[in-house]
């Protein structure tokens, strides 16, 4: 081989590996986009759990492909677009190339992204900037989103009370935050309340994982609260709930299907990782209802606002049960429990309960 090919050949494996680098901090890009509009992109910067984490990123993702079905945008440059990070070294990074690559309104989703966000506000000062689970104050051009998940929960609180058969429940959440005590306060209330008017005792089993990805944890996490006669668990932990799902699957596998245990869904409708066949051969399913964060209603609905150019920059926007920005499925429930949930739900809109942010101790 004569020495100029091998140069070629020396040049070509340095420039694929660039390009290898380069997707790998970027996330899945997809290729060259056909959107001819460039002044409308979108791009959601995640944490390492990615859009199919059957969580809030997968939910925020959601809105993203319903705001581009409704504008026919396409995925890819000038239409919508994420940028994975493989931890929270990769937030800044992201923002950056999502600013250069022409994205005009650009999404972080967690709390853990609020830093990154307002980093990044200020050095693109004429892009709109969204956090979502967080609040950044005193930059024009960064929305702030959180939602009354404290509300929601406290209807998956109440759901489960009036289902278990042990009166004992399980309350598993990722990392301790203010965000996550919503969930827990939620939760608990709805318990005690609803506990309160069966006349019975139940009690809540509390356990946090410290993070939002170990799936291994939260099933040992699991494992160990259905040993202990919980028969419900609510999780709270993103990629990690899965962990949760995976040990109710098994657990379930050596039952009748009249005697398996419950998870509660999160974030998104997770009815399908309740599918498992019982001990006697039985199709059956263990998501007892999902509490459900509208990220999907929040990313369409703010990405239409800038597509007006009526961005809600500086504003902190608040979605609970009023709007549907919060909200439960009936999923499982009997329609005994579901009748509860409908009747508390329109006395919280209405202000006659008033659902705690934070959990009692």
């Amino acid at each position: 081989m004569n020495s100029k090919f091998k140069k070629i050949l020396s040049v070509g494996a340095i420039v694929f590996a660039a390009g290898l680098a380069l997707t790998a901090c970027s996330g899945k890009k997809q290729g060259a986009s056909t959107n001819k509009d460039t002044k409308h992109g979108i791009a959601l910067i995640t944490d390492q759990n990615g859009v199919d984490d059957h969580s809030f990123n997968q939910a925020a993702w959601a809105g993203f492909k319903a705001y581009g079905k409704e504008h026919g945008l396409k995925q890819g440059k000038g239409g919508y677009q994420y940028f994975q990070s493989s931890g929270p070294s990769d937030f800044v990074p992201n923002f950056d190339q999502a600013s250069k690559a022409g994205y005009q309104t650009i999404f972080g989703v967690g709390f853990e992204l609020q830093q990154a966000v307002s980093q990044a506000a200020k050095k693109n000062p004429k892009k709109n900037f969204v956090i979502v689970d967080s609040v950044v104050n005193g930059q024009k051009n960064v929305a702030s989103v959180t939602f009354k998940s404290n509300e929601a929960s406290y209807l998956g609180g109440l759901a489960a009370a009036y289902t278990t058969k042990t009166n004992k429940v399980g309350f598993i959440g990722g990392a301790k935050s203010a965000i996550i005590d919503l969930f827990e306060a939620g939760f608990k209330q709805g318990v005690a309340d609803g506990a309160k008017a069966l006349h019975k005792k139940i009690t809540v089993q509390t356990q946090y994982i410290g993070n939002f990805t170990a799936t291994d944890k939260a099933k040992s996490i699991a494992q160990s609260m259905y040993a202990n006669k919980a028969d419900i668990i609510y999780q709270a932990a993103g990629n990690a709930g899965n962990g949760v799902f995976q040990e109710a699957k098994d657990y379930n596998q050596t039952l009748p299907a009249d005697k398996k245990v419950w998870v509660i869904g999160v974030d998104v409708d997770q009815s399908g990782l309740g599918n498992y066949t019982a001990k006697n051969g039985k199709k059956a399913n263990f998501t007892l209802t999902s509490v459900l964060k509208g990220l999907n209603v929040a990313t369409k609905s703010i990405a239409n606002d800038a597509y007006d150019n009526k961005f809600p920059g500086g504003k902190h926007l608040v979605y609970g049960l009023k709007g549907n920005g919060v909200s439960i499925t009936k999923g499982q429930l009997s329609d005994r429990a579901w009748q509860a949930v409908q009747k508390a739900r329109t006395q919280i809109i209405d202000g006659k309960i008033n659902v705690a942010t934070k959990p009692s101790k």
